[in-house]
């Protein structure tokens, strides 16, 4: 067994357990570990549809996993990872609730799999649903997914081009408002950038619970910005109907397109960075160019703490 990244189509729950189901199935008959990771109203049909054999099964809840994608690939990795041989995993992360700003970070995390798991002893199914998703995300996971699965059975993407969605999304501006308030990150300069931090998001209402989380976020943003991206940068912050965002503008530009996906040992040195700011982050945005590179993060404007 190779590397398998095939997309679901499904239009009910008769179809969604249909194409599930044996699918975990075929996995216990072949002691592989299964884990699957969707949405929790799907996550309850498939434990109650998988009775008896459910407790072999790892759930996670993707509702809280798949908040932020940044998320997805650290955490299946870790469950692979813990295991040798052939593996399974039900990754549903794409549903209709997500919002505009959400979801061009859905779909890189998708293109993204593919670059994660090349040549790992892996198979990740991924459901979407085509009567409540878009056209355009529905032809988004075509060009995902190198093979497609719905009523007429099995079929190749033709339009699967993992690397155009990845372009597409690390192209994409991230505008700011003209209220956004800014400060200036650059060596020596991140206790001011953590204070700068913390003020804002007391100003802006962030929960008291969470804004430790967020100025730590925003400070190894910056860190890293002035790292790696020409030795300054700029912080901004400004609060939406429902969130507060920071975004940090710098001149450099993000080759590794795993970067803050990819788990590090704890005998390397560096790397950690952008996976705390993804585990602490509701959302995390990126745009890259040869011009230079925008890191956005959202914090939800409620009482909710990362995990």
């Amino acid at each position: 067994m190779t590397f398998a990244h095939p997309a679901l189509f499904y239009s009910d729950e008769d179809s969604y357990i249909d194409g599930t189901v044996p699918f975990v199935m075929e996995g216990l008959a072949s002691a592989e570990p299964v884990a699957v990771a969707v949405p929790s109203t799907n996550l309850e049909l498939l434990k109650e549809a998988l009775s008896g054999f459910a407790h072999l099964v790892t759930f996670i809840d993707m509702a809280d996993t798949g908040r932020n994608p940044g998320r997805i690939i650290p955490e299946l990795r870790a469950f692979a990872d813990r295991h040798r041989g052939a593996v399974r995993i039900i990754s549903e992360q794409v549903w209709d609730l997500h919002t505009d700003v959400e979801y061009p970070a859905c779909a890189l995390h998708e293109a993204l799999v593919n670059y994660a798991f090349s040549g790992r002893d892996l198979s990740i199914l991924c459901p979407y649903s085509i009567t409540t998703l878009t056209h355009d995300v529905l032809a988004d996971a075509e060009k995902t997914h190198p093979v497609v699965i719905d009523a007429s059975g099995h079929r190749p993407s033709d339009h699967f081009h993992p690397a155009r969605v990845v372009v597409a999304a690390h192209s994409m501006p991230l505008p700011i408002p003209s209220d956004a308030v800014s400060t200036s990150a650059g060596a020596g300069t991140m206790a001011a950038v953590r204070a700068f931090a913390r003020e804002q998001a007391v100003k802006l209402g962030l929960s008291h619970g969470r804004v430790d989380d967020f100025a730590l976020a925003v400070t190894e943003l910056a860190t890293n910005s002035v790292r790696h991206g020409g030795g300054e940068s700029t912080v901004r912050v400004w609060a939406e109907p429902k969130s507060i965002v920071c975004q940090v503008n710098d001149n450099g530009h993000i080759t590794d397109v795993l970067a803050g996906r990819t788990p590090v040992h704890a005998n390397e040195p560096g790397g950690r960075g952008l996976l705390l700011v993804n585990r602490l982050a509701d959302l995390v945005r990126t745009q890259t160019t040869s011009s230079g590179t925008a890191i956005q993060v959202r914090f939800d404007l409620g009482d909710k703490k990362a995990t």
